[in-house]
């Protein structure tokens, strides 16, 4: 790759390396420039650029990050559109990230162009939870070392994978001394059933015996024989000993003993035991709060599906000391560390405009004729419900019932615009009234454009990120704007105030510091259908 500054004259098709003011426009840095970028900066008297263009072994910035993702997901994982050389991975369900951390390394030692970051091992995760990045740091990579990382990721088993929490039904032992408040065990249940169910898991059942080992052998034989898994014991006085009253016990009950202690602060004193195939946890006295301990290092992975042996309790200590973490937001030194806030997919909605009249179109409706067997605003609605778009809600209007039944079984929202014929500002603020009110941004699409695909919508998603300011998000075509178009959350309340036969187009021109343009593999977000003559034109194609 050429990395340099050259005359503007001679700079079409290379790749902008920094922002500009080109008149009364920006050029971002990433943008390839055109015949008519070039005119535009000559006019302005910029005689120079720094740039970059590609030779042959390439493989430009998106391209690469995304074959690279592709290789590193595995079962449970969904991979993100790329932009900007980077391509995310995210978690389909809650679960426990599982990874070879040695193939990781190997990726990332061999050329400085490519980098691949995940979350800790064994991590567990949320649904829609970024777990995974990869980022080519130039604007493109060699090709001869995107082969070899590829060739890395695929060799063996998948590297990343999520395994999905399972619905577990666990027993309960609690042990009573006879100091022991009721209410105390009531909590502790409280607790530990919650942080069960976080997982997908519920106690099934509670035992309640004295803390003694004949006891605890009784009440772990009948949550074996009962079928209850993983058997939780949980002692009035904390295990000191691989031979004291709760291991005692579970020995009784004919468990085996794997291991006493973890190498993690809080939950040392925890034990791993088994009876046969169902796991036995002797839990440490942190359990009885909610703040993150060793035990749910442990539960996580039994949840999830994967087998904890004493090597792997031995192996916790890298990342075990969990007093000052930001996820215990009340550490023990009382520092108050805030709770550290987890990167996932941002929740985007669609909402779709199918209000208008067609007047242009005659006496049909064109939201609802027919393309390629399917209703115009039907293939819409499909790309919408199809992308990673949190919900799709659909602002009706003209022919109410007919854009519905239209519609009809797709999981969408509707909300009615009674004033449609004053003109666009009445669906738009009609619909962003009717948003989900936890969103992070909106794609705003048209109902008549029949060639919009999950893809289009899914780059503008990934290009979204108000950390770099990227808060409004325009496809373009071959250097032009089209639609549809995504606005962060905070430019919704400004579409309230539009009045007329008016979009937010304007919007774009006030806040053109936040736009940023997202390049289309195809025409689609420029090709709309108003005509007859459209009409034809289209379903001949």
């Amino acid at each position: 790759m050429i990395f340099a500054e050259m005359e503007s004259a001679k700079a079409e098709g290379a790749i902008l390396a920094h922002s500009l003011r080109v008149g009364a426009a920006t050029f971002k840095k990433g943008r390839v420039l055109t015949a008519g970028d070039i005119e535009a900066l000559e006019q302005a008297g910029i005689a120079r650029v720094t740039a970059a263009r590609l030779e042959a072994g390439d493989v430009p910035e998106d391209q690469a990050a995304a074959e690279l993702a592709q290789a590193l997901a595995g079962p449970g994982l969904r991979v993100g559109e790329p932009f900007t050389g980077r391509c995310n991975l995210f978690a389909e369900a809650d679960g426990v990230l599982a990874y070879e951390r040695e193939r990781i390394d190997a990726i990332n030692l061999l050329d400085e162009a490519l980098t691949a970051a995940t979350l800790a091992p064994f991590e567990t995760v949320a649904a829609r939870q970024m777990v995974g990045t990869v980022k080519v740091i130039p604007f493109a990579a060699p090709r001869a070392a995107l082969d070899k990382a590829v060739s890395l990721a695929r060799s063996g088993e998948p590297i990343l994978t999520l395994h999905p929490f399972r619905p577990h039904n666990a027993a309960l032992v609690a042990t009573r001394l006879p100091t022991t408040k009721e209410s105390v065990l009531d909590k502790t249940h409280d607790v530990l059933a919650a942080r069960l169910a976080a997982m997908g898991s519920r106690i099934g059942k509670e035992y309640r015996c004295a803390h003694e080992e004949a006891a605890v052998a009784g009440a772990v034989a009948e949550a074996l024989a009962e079928g209850f898994s993983p058997v939780l014991v949980y002692g009035a006085s904390a295990i000191t000993d691989r031979r004291d009253v709760l291991p005692a016990g579970i020995a009784r009950a004919g468990g085996e003993i794997l291991h006493f202690g973890m190498p993690v602060d809080p939950g040392n004193l925890m034990l791993l035991a088994r009876h046969g195939t169902t796991p036995v946890l002797g839990l440490p006295g942190c359990a009885r709060s909610p703040k993150l301990n060793g035990f749910d290092f442990v539960l996580s992975r039994l949840l999830a599906g994967i087998s904890v042996t004493r090597e792997d309790v031995m192996r916790l200590g890298a990342g075990g000391l969990l007093k000052e973490i930001a996820s215990r937001p009340q550490p023990r030194d009382g520092s108050g560390s805030a709770a550290a806030t987890k990167p996932s997919a941002p929740r985007v909605a669609a909402l779709v405009l199918a209000a208008g009249r067609s007047s242009r179109m005659g006496a049909a409706n064109k939201l609802t004729a027919e393309i390629d067997g399917k209703p115009m605003l039907a293939r819409v609605v499909d790309a919408a419900l199809a992308s990673v778009a949190s919900s799709v809600t659909v602002v009706t209007g003209h022919e109410d019932n007919e854009v519905r039944a239209a519609l009809a079984g797709r999981a969408v929202n509707f909300v009615h615009n009674p004033d449609y014929a004053e003109g666009l500002s009445t669906s738009l603020r009609a619909g962003v009234s009717a948003l989900p009110g936890d969103i992070d941004a909106a794609v705003i699409c048209l109902g008549d454009m029949p060639d919009i695909s999950a893809r289009h919508i899914d780059r503008l998603v990934a290009a979204y990120d108000p950390d770099e300011g990227r808060t409004i998000c325009v496809p373009t075509f071959a250097g032009k704007r089209g639609n549809p178009v995504l606005w962060g959350a905070r430019y919704l309340p400004e579409m309230q105030d539009l009045k007329g036969d008016v979009g937010a187009k304007h919007l774009i021109g006030e806040h053109e510091d936040a736009v940023c343009e997202v390049p289309m593999p195809d025409a689609a977000t420029l090709t709309d259908i108003d005509t007859p003559e459209e009409m034809a034109q289209r379903r001949g194609k």
